[in-house]
């Protein structure tokens, strides 16, 4: 591949676009085309709070309003919204993980934690992320119970 002139500023579309100057991610929405488009939105996908989402995101403050712009603002919000439910899917599963570690039945685990047996549930079902320190908690009580 050849580099690609943008803003007086060269890129070799072979590295990758999170090192690229941000006159070249903006060169690529301005001046791009739908393939260009699409490979920043995959990229966007991939790291919903990497520097290229963040470089968009900056554009899009001051960009006059189009039909790029307002698909790469949705592509960035869906980006985030399912990276930050699988994030959710990835705790609750990690919780029922160290219920189970625990040996402990759900309701002694939760009084173990200093919770109640409801709120573990909500942490369970992932309606609810419980905090780092909980998570902690949860963690050295499962790892308790393990150890003996």
């Amino acid at each position: 591949m050849t580099a690609r002139p943008a803003r007086n500023v060269e890129v070799d579309p072979g590295q990758p676009m999170d090192t690229w100057p941000y006159e070249a991610v903006i060169a690529l929405l301005e001046r791009g085309g739908v393939r260009d488009w699409a490979r920043i939105t995959a990229r966007i996908r991939q790291d919903p709070w990497g520097p290229v989402a963040r470089q968009v995101e900056d554009y899009l403050d001051y960009a006059d309003a189009s039909g790029v712009t307002v698909l790469l603002g949705r592509a960035i919000d869906t980006a985030r919204a399912e990276a930050a439910a699988a994030e959710r899917a990835e705790v609750r599963d990690e919780v029922t993980r160290l219920i189970r570690a625990s040996g402990l039945t759900a309701a002694d685990f939760a009084r173990r934690i200093g919770t109640s047996p409801s709120r573990l549930s909500t942490y369970r079902s992932g309606s609810v992320v419980p905090s780092a320190a909980l998570l902690m908690r949860m963690r050295r009580a499962a790892g308790a119970a393990t150890s003996r």
